[in-house]
């Protein structure tokens, strides 16, 4: 397996996004059927040809054990093997939608997507930012998103998942949802500072 995890700490430099590391979406995992039971496949990233990391994956009953080794500066690579569970929450139009709960110590965060470090975690445990925390307009991002969920004739909030609409080809169809998606994660850069003090720790589950 890779060392994806090589030279990086932790704790990072605060300014440094999301976009500099390597991460893992659930919901692409998701759209590939990859969270059957008793399955197992490995994650890669390549650039030019280039690994850059690769992690196993096992998928348990009640989420998924991660296993990819890291290493802090200099020292020897460290072999991590940890579980991540997955929460289902129900879609307003039908069907449910999965997340990561963050599987640091202390945390449990429901996200969308882990970064890589010493595990894969929340970008709070990582210390990432996103690029659109420098940029001003922090409701343009839900703007667009309701634009897309218009055009996808998709009711309720920016949370709520809906169908794909009659006569749209499912590329198209993929398109903007992972365009939706996208938005709705940077908009959820703004708000979770004020969400964060309502959110406890999930219990170890293992």
């Amino acid at each position: 397996m890779g060392g994806y995890g090589s030279g990086h700490h932790v704790c990072r430099d605060p300014k440094t996004t999301t976009d500099a590391v390597l991460s893992i979406d659930v919901r692409e995992l998701n759209r590939r059927g990859s969270f059957k039971p008793g399955q197992s496949f490995v994650l890669t990233w390549t650039s030019d040809g280039k690994t850059l990391g690769s992690i196993n994956v096992e998928v348990l009953t009640r989420g998924l054990a991660f296993s990819h080794s890291w290493r802090h500066g200099d020292e020897e690579p460290e072999l991590m093997h940890y579980p991540v569970r997955l929460e289902w929450t129900r879609c307003h139009l039908g069907g449910k939608r999965p997340w990561f709960l963050c599987p640091m110590p202390g945390c449990g965060r429901r996200v969308a997507i882990l970064y890589s470090g010493q595990k894969f975690a929340c970008r709070h445990c990582c210390d990432l930012v996103y690029q659109s925390q420098r940029e001003p307009g922090y409701w343009r991002p839900a703007e667009r998103a309701f634009k897309i969920r218009k055009r996808l004739g998709w009711p309720g909030g920016l949370y709520d998942c809906g169908p794909k609409p009659k006569g749209m080809h499912w590329k198209t169809f993929n398109r903007l949802v992972a365009q939706h998606d996208a938005l709705v994660e940077r908009f959820d850069a703004y708000l979770e500072p004020h969400l964060d003090a309502m959110r406890g720790p999930v219990e170890d589950w293992i």
